[in-house]
């Protein structure tokens, strides 16, 4: 897998899911933050961050910091879609992905949503199966777009020109 340079890119990130978990101490309760984060270009290149701490705002840095470091190079055929139908799985999440004609829009649920939106794809039918856990939808959904290949390198792989392939 190659090195994707963040410097070089335009990427926007935006807040998926921010949980305030509790630790029972001594002296009461302590509270801190976690926090799930989606950074993306919206030209096909997306990663995913977890942040933690004890400030909303640190949390929020470390995640995008940790999401710039996980990015990957999605395929997006002309129709600002995905090249094929692929699930994605993490824990008990499931996310089935499916490429749709232009015009329908990305018919997403919340967490879905942020990553196909990060990534640039406009039209999209999706659906989660299993548990709507924002951690494990978000990490499902980036295996489903990690499984996706361009037609260009399947010809490649295949030996085959690209009008055989599609």
């Amino acid at each position: 897998m190659e090195k994707i340079d963040t410097n070089a890119l335009e990427l926007k990130d935006k807040l998926v899911y921010l949980n305030r978990v509790a630790k029972v101490v001594k002296g009461g309760k302590r509270f801190s933050f976690n926090c799930v984060v989606v950074v993306g270009d919206a030209k096909g290149h997306v990663g995913i961050g977890l942040g933690k701490a004890n400030e909303v705002p640190e949390a929020i840095r470390k995640a995008i910091e940790q999401a710039k470091k996980s990015l990957i190079r999605v395929p997006i055929v002309k129709d600002g879609t995905i090249p094929f139908e692929v699930t994605g799985a993490f824990g008990a999440g499931r996310v089935f992905l499916r490429p749709a004609s232009p015009g329908t829009g990305i018919i997403a649920g919340g967490a879905v949503r942020a990553v196909v939106e990060s990534v640039g794809i406009t039209n999209v039918l999706t659906k989660c199966i299993g548990t709507n856990n924002p951690h494990n939808v978000v990490k499902a959904t980036m295996d489903a777009l990690s499984q996706l290949r361009s037609p260009e390198y399947v010809a490649e792989i295949r030996g085959k020109q690209l009008a055989e392939v599609m």
